[in-house]
C-alpha cells in the first residue's frame, strides 16, 4: 500500500528548507504550519520562548522523517484542546 499522502516537498519555495539539520531529500513540507504549536510545551518540539514568543525555527519535529506519525499522534489532544474554546 502507498503512503505518499505521509510526505510532500514544495521545492520552489523560497524558503525551502526552513529548518537547518534535515537531509534535503528527507525534508517534509506536509506541515509546514505545525497542528502543534498550540500545544505550547506539550508539542514535543525543540522550541525556545523568545520575547514571551514560541519559538520554533530550531524545531525539526514537523519536518523530519516519522513526522506524519509524530503528528498523528498528538493531533487528538490538539482537537481536545480546540473543542475548549
Amino acid at each position: 500500500m502507498s503512503e505518499h499522502y505521509k510526505f510532500n516537498q514544495h521545492l520552489k519555495c523560497e524558503f525551502f528548507p526552513c529548518h537547518k539539520g534535515i537531509e534535503t531529500t528527507e525534508f517534509n513540507c506536509l506541515f509546514c504550519y505545525c497542528p502543534l504549536y498550540m500545544l505550547k510545551s506539550d508539542c514535543g518540539g525543540d522550541f525556545k520562548i523568545n520575547h514571551g514568543i514560541k519559538d520554533c525555527s530550531d524545531c525539526k519535529k514537523p519536518h523530519d522523517k516519522g513526522s506524519y506519525s509524530y503528528v498523528m499522534g498528538k493531533i487528538k489532544m490538539v482537537i481536545e484542546r480546540g473543542s475548549d474554546f
